[in-house]
């Protein structure tokens, strides 16, 4: 039993950590990277209404004129519809122009979702590591 709450907190850890980077690079794009205006560009081949929308591309130019066409990171909601041949304001990272953050549509939820479980697991299974060790 101990064996197997050893393995849980290193998974619990590992989530934590997950977690914070994807956290920690999407503060470091949004506030040290390149501010572009995007345009919103339909998927090739998605009809125009769908029950679920998928995530629209996003096209801008680089620093160094090149165009770039990257699927958005974030759905569109019904609160914040993204339709096409919208303009975003979006941050990009210098040396990957891939990696783009949208701004005023920073979600985070899964993130913190990962870090609040993997404390949550990591702290059940010392406890658990705990308990069967007083047990000995």
């Amino acid at each position: 039993m101990a064996v197997l709450a050893g393995i849980a907190a290193f998974g619990g850890m590992f989530a934590v950590l997950v977690g914070a980077y994807g956290v920690r690079q999407a503060q470091r794009v949004s506030e040290t990277g390149v501010r572009v205006q995007a345009l919103v560009k339909r998927r090739p081949g998605e009809a125009r209404e769908e029950s679920a929308p998928t995530r629209p591309l996003l096209q801008f130019v680089t620093e160094d004129d090149r165009v770039m066409q990257v699927v958005c990171p974030v759905p569109p909601t019904r609160r914040q519809p993204i339709n096409d041949g919208d303009d975003v304001l979006v941050s990009y990272d210098p040396a990957d122009p891939r990696n783009v953050v949208v701004h005023g549509r920073e979600h985070l939820g899964p993130e913190r979702v990962f870090i609040a479980g993997g404390a949550l697991v990591a702290l059940l299974s010392l406890t658990l590591l705990a308990v069967a060790i007083a047990g000995r």
